[in-house]
């Protein structure tokens, strides 16, 4: 297997996860309001539906970049010649996987404290925050490996140019 399968699959699977946090924030709603609908209260579901949407919005980092569906601002690089383009374009994803790399190595950071701690949510729930902080955890080190692979492909001339000239869509 080359490594570009392996990190396409690997952004492919945190998107797949995403998608699937994204069910279980649906289904932790739908409970909550059956559950007043019918006259019966499952602790800690308005909590669980909290850990999903975040879990769904880090781990759909990775495989947003990729797919070039981050909003950017390219009112400058649209009217830069192609080697200023490229040094921004290189500026900005080294400066991007700084960030990155700042975010996830805390990120990692609060969930093994949380565990090390033995910290639980405060809600009726007691869940134990690393679990919900773990999914944080992935997705800020699976965007960190997106962005040093999309630095990477820049860097070589190798990174697919997203859509023309004109947006796709007006907003």
């Amino acid at each position: 297997m080359t490594l570009r399968r392996l990190l396409d699959g690997l952004y492919d699977a945190a998107g797949s996860l995403a998608a699937l946090f994204l069910v279980g924030t649906l289904a932790m709603v739908l409970i909550g309001i059956a559950g007043r609908l019918l006259h019966f209260h499952l602790p800690g579901t308005d909590a669980y539906a909290g850990y999903c949407m975040a879990a769904a919005g880090f781990l759909a980092l990775a495989h947003t970049l990729k797919r070039g569906e981050h909003i950017r601002v390219t009112l400058i690089l649209e009217h830069l010649g192609p080697s200023r383009r490229h040094a921004m374009e290189l500026w900005a994803l080294a400066a991007g996987a700084l960030l990155a790399a700042l975010f996830a190595y805390f990120s990692v950071r609060l969930a093994w404290q949380s565990w090390d701690f033995n910290d639980v949510s405060t809600g009726n729930d007691a869940t134990p925050l690393w679990i919900p902080q773990v999914s944080m955890a992935l997705g800020t080190v699976v965007l960190l490996v997106a962005l040093v692979d999309e630095l990477v492909l820049e860097a070589r001339g190798l990174r697919r140019r997203r859509g023309g000239a004109k947006p796709a869509f007006n907003e």
